[in-house]
């Protein structure tokens, strides 16, 4: 909109240039470009460009316009640039940001105006259950043991298998336990591909028999919403050999019935907001922070691992939550001006409005805290996470949802009281992570990411896995690349995030807000 005049006896001729970044790189390549449209200062573009989008990457943008002369970069008016990272795209309303142009210094160069939006690839999810009746008998001694198997055919005439029923014992009449697959799975989201059926029956040393076959397709099988689809089993061998062979049975579709998936973004253009809360660790264990070997230290010339891991996580979240203010505390302090024990105390100090002004204001609170307070012990996380959970609480209709940043250096102190904490937490819409610096041994962490185990206490389990946690060690960049351990880092912390929001809003049946067209 309203783009710089470059052209002497006409408007500019506007083409715009999208750049991308490499994660962890600061080098700009060329991705694509628009189409050039003539003579306006107000063009809207046609021409899409389609990017894999990751959550968990922050994704750099450069959008260049220039005043089209032919072909070459080097012949086009420069008419201005604007640097946006996706996820700002994606996380602002309706998928739909104005950014400014800048780069000529003095001159108002007009703004570009981006859209993004999800390429659906097919997200519905059927689930169908079927009954076969009269199937032949195969075994000797009792009746058959028969199971189905689903094909999907591919674009080469050749079959994949895509989903076996479990086998129903002894019976030539089973009815088989209701099953949900993915409709790309089924036909890779062609209506009228042929999917393929074939009846077996089971054998325990794994020769089942050949019971029959038959054919439909997603379209066919989706009728069986309004009736009853009765296919015959066919046996080619049997019907080749003998003259009377009417079928081996029937198979009947009893139900059939379709929902859609929905995707982490599905939700943040529903207008789900990310609320990004920080805990940081301020026990003795870490050194005094004056010295170089304390764990706090910042040299001028270089963050502390605290400060590096918070930038990374912090400016990835920032992106989806409107505010941008997130609330800071830090755990394991003897507070100013009596030396109380404090585990979740305001980095700001204070109490009323905890929260700070973007990544830049909680880092600026960091340092601040470090020169008031005095660092002591213990190392107690139930505290922070019960505080977290008791906010998440007050709204659970799916438009907030809670991710709460641990650092800490080491042993946990209170795991009876943070595993009770974490058990309530799963129930709310929230996550934790937990990044472990310093040269410590983490077990206890890995006990709280409960990727193998779920998380227990008191005989109750985890609702869903919340928790993910790192060790900052292993992303460290052996060449001293900051910029790239930081990528790394957010890359591995944040990649459960979206699966563990779709996990909340499924198990509370909550759909994404209809964005406003």
């Amino acid at each position: 909109r309203n783009l710089l005049d470059m052209d002497t006896f006409s408007k500019s001729d506007p083409v715009v240039v999208l750049f991308v970044q490499g994660s962890g790189s600061s080098e700009w390549k060329e991705f694509g470009r628009t189409e050039v449209i003539d003579n306006t200062l107000n063009p809207d573009f046609v021409r899409k460009f389609v990017l894999d989008y990751y959550f968990e990457e922050k994704q750099n943008l450069r959008f260049d316009p220039l005043g089209s002369h032919g072909a070459v970069l080097g012949a086009q008016d420069f008419l201005g640039q604007a640097f946006v990272a996706l996820g700002e795209v994606i996380g602002s309303q309706r998928g739909r940001l104005e950014r400014a142009l800048t780069g000529l210094p003095g001159k108002r160069c007009g703004t570009i105006l981006l859209l993004a939006e999800e390429l659906s690839n097919c997200r519905d999810i059927v689930t169908m259950q079927l009954c076969a009746n009269k199937l032949d008998k195969k075994d000797f001694f009792g009746k058959s043991d028969p199971f189905l198997v689903f094909y999907r055919s591919n674009e080469d005439g050749t079959f994949t298998i895509c989903h076996k029923t479990e086998v129903v014992k002894n019976t030539l009449n089973p009815v088989w336990q209701p099953f949900t697959i993915p409709v790309r799975a089924l036909c890779n989201g062609d209506y009228d591909r042929t999917v393929k059926i074939d009846v077996y029956d089971w054998d325990r040393d794994g020769s089942h028999d050949f019971i029959g076959e038959f054919a439909t397709s997603y379209r066919e099988l989706s009728r069986a919403q309004s009736q009853f689809t009765v296919y015959e089993v066919l046996n080619p061998r049997k019907k080749c050999k003998k003259k009377k062979y009417v079928n081996s049975g029937t198979v009947t579709l009893l139900s059939f019935s379709v929902e859609s998936e929905f995707t982490f973004v599905d939700y943040i253009r529903g207008g789900t907001q990310l609320n990004f809360t920080v805990a940081i660790d301020f026990t003795a264990s870490n050194g005094m922070p004056s010295q170089p070997t304390s764990l706090h230290y910042a040299s001028p010339y270089q963050l502390s691992a605290y400060a590096l891991a918070l930038k990374a996580v912090g400016e990835i979240i920032q992106d989806y939550d409107s505010d941008k203010l997130f609330p800071a505390y830090g755990f394991g302090a003897k507070l100013p001006p009596d030396g109380k024990i404090s585990h979740q105390f305001p980095l700001n100090n204070n109490a009323e409005n905890p929260s700070c002004a973007g990544i830049e204001g909680v880092l600026e609170s960091y340092l601040q805290s470090l020169r008031t307070v005095q660092l002591y012990g213990p190392t107690n996380f139930a505290p922070i996470i019960n505080q977290v959970a008791g906010t998440a609480a007050q709204v659970t209709d799916g438009s907030q949802y809670h991710v709460l940043l641990i650092i800490t250096d080491g042993v946990i102190s209170d795991m009876l009281q943070t595993k009770e904490a974490i058990v309530t937490a799963s129930a709310l819409p929230m996550s934790i992570i937990i990044v472990g610096v310093g040269p410590a041994e983490f077990e206890a962490m890995e006990e709280l990411d409960g990727d193998e185990v779920r998380v227990s206490s008191r005989g109750r389990y985890a609702e869903r896995d919340i928790v993910q946690f790192v060790p900052f060690r292993d992303y460290v960049d052996d060449s001293g690349n900051q910029v790239l351990s930081m990528a790394r880092l957010a890359k591995d912390v944040l990649a459960e995030i979206p699966e563990q929001l779709l996990s909340y809003m499924k198990t509370r049946d909550i759909k994404p807000r209809q964005a406003d067209p």
